[in-house]
């Protein structure tokens, strides 16, 4: 059912169910770069200590382009990044990006499978931990120093 006039950000051909709205590109852009986003949710190749995002290149591979990552970490007022911790046991939370960045403006906060995580001017603070999940994982599972908050907590993953 899929309509080849309708595509995502990726061109794949999309359907649309009822309620469903759309804008075209030159829209959503001018509402991007007009900073009338509220907040944008990206994932991530590597945050590094200072807040910044790599998400859109590993070299060496095949990448279609930046889209328009570039565009929301930038324009959004609160930029969330959800991703992985590790990857194949590589640290993504790092010292230092070592993938092209996607913009220099710290993001918001990071969300992990094991952690909540906020850059601050004083480094990344740890603000809340999965179920189950232990202070000296997240410490073992990141590649920088984490900032242990004094009321740090669970995540609530019921959305209460």
């Amino acid at each position: 059912m899929e309509d080849d006039d309708l595509t995502d950000a990726g061109g794949t051909p999309v359907m649309a169910i009822p309620g469903a709205a759309r804008i075209d590109s030159v829209f959503s852009f001018g509402l991007i770069r007009g900073g009338h986003l509220d907040m944008t949710v990206l994932g991530g190749l590597q945050v590094d200590a200072q807040g910044r995002l790599a998400n859109w290149m590993i070299p060496g591979k095949m990448a279609p382009g930046m889209g328009g990552a570039m565009d929301l970490v930038s324009g959004a007022k609160k930029v969330i990044v959800a991703m992985q911790h590790t990857a194949k046991g590589i640290h993504k939370i790092v010292q230092e990006c070592t993938l092209p960045l996607t913009a220099t403006r710290p993001v918001s906060l990071i969300v992990t499978d094991l952690a909540v995580i906020e850059p601050t001017p004083e480094g990344l603070v740890l603000r809340e931990l999965a179920p189950g999940v232990t202070v000296d994982e997240v410490i073992a599972a990141t590649g920088t120093p984490l900032i242990i908050s004094e009321d740090i907590h669970e995540m609530n993953l019921a959305g209460d």
